[in-house]
């Protein structure tokens, strides 16, 4: 950039920095005060804002207002033109070659022009990612054809590399800003070409975002965004009841008629494509033994738990992957019965025959998650074993799960690709434990084989045949309590129009306004 645009630029954002710590700070006096600032408030902050080094919703949902990805996975969970205007399979017979062709004039955040050479640079890195590797590992290049268009090279046919293209991880990054910046210091100011720029991050309180005005899309209609912790539930109800935020994520099952119920706000409840579950350790004991993980399965009166927790808002689970995930064999696999003395037999057999003590693990912001945690401490104590719970901060929970600390913890998958290997790959692929997404540390030689086949066969229903026997293997093996199916559910002020929960957990804030 020369030297008086890059003078202009920096005299914007001081500005825009200056404006939206005015908006904000002037939203105390009620919402009359505060008519072009949207404050979402969230149950978590993000992990990491660099897109290549993070692989969860808290951390995505503010990716995705920053940075913009080649293709967009619409609300029909179909690939849509996005940064990549067309694109095509070189050779539609061996789908290893896509030609992508980009969207001309778009300008990132620091004022550089969107290039093949930042296409290349963001891919090439995400695939050496192990936080996105299920996504990334199968581009073996990228070659530049000229200024707007690449050819991605994968390493074998990759069918649903398409709505791959459409994961937040593989955001289109600018190179001469992480080069420059360095990746510590860009995770913390990431430069992208989204709707908005990143402006201030408060650490444990909030996330500021400004309109960014050279947008290549419609222009989003707010000027300023904030994503507001608010970690209780409770809190954040109550701020969404008072106006101090405009958009509340993750109603808690409880307070759905509460929200109905109120003159100034309307309640969004969807189903979307996640699996909340539990997970254990199984590469150590007592979990390494698929007897315990059975007796486990048989001590709990899943339906009972689910609906204590989630009170008819989500519906049990019985397998990997939701209904909504093309391919999932869910009305086909049967659940473990509520069968106590069952599982005390188990337990005997594995050598338990007085139990054990585990430790559960969770995340704060999500109240249902520790009540089953509560739950099944309380169930599973019945057949003589001692479970302890923690409730840890998000990213401590992440790490804390990445390197395999608890017995059993409790979270949530999103398939965020609409495709049955983002569903299943990373979950339970050997390559994958810890950050990858196998937190249960799952390996099993037939799974492997069938999810890699998965990847290669590009005939739908063969597919889903592979997908299918991969899943009945899954559930035998029982690395997970398939606890519940997911929903959006979320609260929003009737000030705000045009807001549409997103079957991926993943909504556009720009695209709302207030009436």
């Amino acid at each position: 950039m020369k030297k008086n645009g890059a003078k202009a630029l920096k005299t914007a954002l001081g500005v825009a920095l200056l404006s939206t710590v005015l908006v904000f700070s002037g939203c105390g006096g009620g919402v009359a005060e505060r008519t072009d600032h949207l404050i979402v408030g969230i149950p978590a902050m993000h992990t990491n804002l660099d897109p290549t080094l993070q692989n969860d919703i808290p951390s995505t949902r503010v990716i995705f207002h920053v940075f913009d990805t080649l293709v967009w996975v619409d609300y029909n969970m179909e690939p849509q033109p996005n940064l990549a205007e067309s694109w095509e399979w070189v050779d539609p017979a061996n789908p290893t070659a896509l030609r992508v062709f980009l969207r001309q004039g778009v300008l990132f955040h620091n004022g550089d022009p969107l290039t093949a050479r930042d296409v290349q640079f963001s891919l090439d890195r995400a695939s050496q990612s192990p936080h996105i590797a299920t996504v990334a590992s199968a581009i073996s290049s990228t070659e530049i054809v000229n200024d707007h268009e690449v050819i991605i090279h994968l390493d074998y046919p990759f069918v649903p590399f398409i709505n791959f293209l459409g994961h937040g991880g593989l955001s289109i990054l600018n190179e001469r800003a992480v080069t420059e910046l360095g990746v510590a210091a860009h995770s913390h100011a990431p430069v992208g070409t989204g709707p908005y720029r990143l402006t201030n991050i408060v650490a444990g309180d909030r996330v500021e975002l400004v309109r960014w005005e050279n947008y290549w899309g419609t222009p989003a209609p707010i000027e300023n965004l904030t994503f507001r912790l608010l970690a209780d539930a409770s809190t954040r109800l109550i701020a969404l009841e008072t106006g101090e935020i405009d958009i509340m994520i993750d109603v808690p099952p409880p307070d759905m008629s509460r929200v109905r119920g109120h003159s100034d706000l309307t309640l969004h409840h969807e189903e979307n494509v996640a699996t909340h579950y539990v997970a254990f350790n199984v590469q150590r004991p007592p979990f390494d033994d698929v007897r315990v993980r059975h007796a486990v399965q048989y001590a709990l009166d899943l339906d009972a738990m689910v609906n204590a927790v989630f009170m008819g808002a989500f519906s049990p689970a019985t397998g990997p992957i939701s209904p909504r995930v093309w391919a999932s064999a869910s009305e086909n696999l049967a659940p473990f019965p509520f069968n106590p003395e069952r599982a005390r037999e188990l337990l005997a057999e594995a050598g338990f025959p007085d139990g054990f003590s585990i430790t559960f693990m969770t995340n704060q912001g999500n109240p249902q998650r520790a009540d089953t945690g509560e739950i099944m401490q309380n169930m599973l104590r019945e057949v003589g074993i001692d479970m302890s719970v923690q409730i840890l901060e998000w990213g401590a929970f992440l790490d804390a799960s990445d390197r395999g600390e608890p017995d059993a913890l409790m979270i949530a998958w999103v398939p965020t690709t609409g495709d049955p290997d983002n569903g299943l790959f990373a979950t339970f692929h050997s390559s994958t434990w810890g950050p990858g997404g196998n937190r249960a540390f799952f390996s099993h030689p037939e799974v492997d084989s069938l999810l890699e086949a998965g990847r290669r066969e590009s005939d739908p229903a063969v597919r889903a045949q592979i997908y299918y026997q991969a899943q009945r293997i899954i559930h035998a093996e029982s690395p997970w309590i398939f606890m519940a199916t997911g929903a959006e559910i979320t609260g929003v002020r009737n000030n705000v129009q045009g807001f549409r929960p997103a079957p991926n957990s993943l909504p556009r804030f720009w695209t709302v306004s207030f009436s």
